[in-house]
């Protein structure tokens, strides 16, 4: 993938673990669990997680008995994957893991997917056009594919709620952003997205706001009432205008079944 940092450093990594135990990290893998078991029926299912990173969603998929692959380009993270999936003492699923880019999903990790996760990575790419072609690849006939990115339309919202008011004005005219790290990300259009996907035969199917009342509260830790909270973010991010407001967007699609696709594809090849 054309990242924004240096794969051989370690800081993303850190902060990624870190930032999984805080309050916003552990709601965003609450609820984009929660929403993918509701489209996962059956199993146990293989699925492809492209920057499956430190592998916290991918375990919580493998404990419900699914096997899944992570792909990702940075050796760190692979590294930290490993290791948090070596300590978990019994697990109904597997997971093995991949190094190499998305843009080669396709020919690294094949084709057949019952489903395929991209998230939090079309916020580091210039272009997520050749990642968003890998998944429709990689994916099943029928096969799920969900995408998790940085909400373009929403970017003004943590900055204004911290009463960092230049920078809210800024991210009114602009989508992209230096976080703590100095790593620059942008956010994406999800209507850009299901776009792309259309296009090559998948389409959407439902979607999610999250993190719409907590995204501004930094690095507070799990708390007691994180099951309330938890149900709250869900409720509002499954209806709009919250979930348009949401620092994030959750995006669930399906490849259409194969007849239908090599029409689509005719259609676009065809003068």
């Amino acid at each position: 993938m054309s990242n924004t940092w240096n794969p051989s450093d370690s800081c993303l990594a850190s902060f990624y673990a870190q930032h999984s135990t805080s309050l916003r990290g552990a709601l965003r893998h609450a609820l984009v669990t929660r929403a993918l078991l509701e489209h996962l029926a059956g199993g146990p299912l293989r699925i492809l997680d492209i920057g499956g990173g430190t592998g916290v969603q991918a375990i919580t998929l493998a404990g419900h008995g699914h096997h899944v692959t992570v792909l990702d380009p940075d050796q760190t993270m692979l590294a930290r994957a490993r290791a948090a999936w070596e300590q978990r003492i019994t697990s109904r699923g597997s997971i093995d893991f991949l190094h190499g880019p998305g843009e080669q999903a396709r020919d690294l990790a094949g084709g057949g997917w019952d489903a395929v996760l991209c998230h939090g990575v079309l916020m580091y790419l210039d272009d997520p056009q050749p990642v968003l072609r890998q998944i429709a690849q990689c994916v099943r006939p029928s096969g799920v594919v969900s995408i998790l990115a940085k909400n373009a339309e929403s970017m003004a919202m943590r900055p204004a709620l911290e009463r960092r008011w230049a920078e809210a004005r800024e991210a009114l005219a602009s989508s992209e952003e230096t976080g703590r790290l100095g790593v620059t990300s942008r956010g994406v259009r999800r209507d850009a997205v299901e776009d792309a996907l259309a296009a090559c035969g998948v389409t959407a199917t439902a979607w999610y706001g999250v993190r719409i009342f907590t995204d501004h509260l930094k690095d507070t830790p799990v708390g007691e009432d994180f099951p309330e909270i938890l149900q709250t973010e869900w409720q509002a991010g499954c209806l709009s205008p919250y979930r348009d407001i949401a620092r994030l967007f959750h995006l669930i699609s399906r490849r259409a079944p194969d007849e239908h696709t090599q029409r689509l594809l005719f259609k676009a090849v065809t003068p």
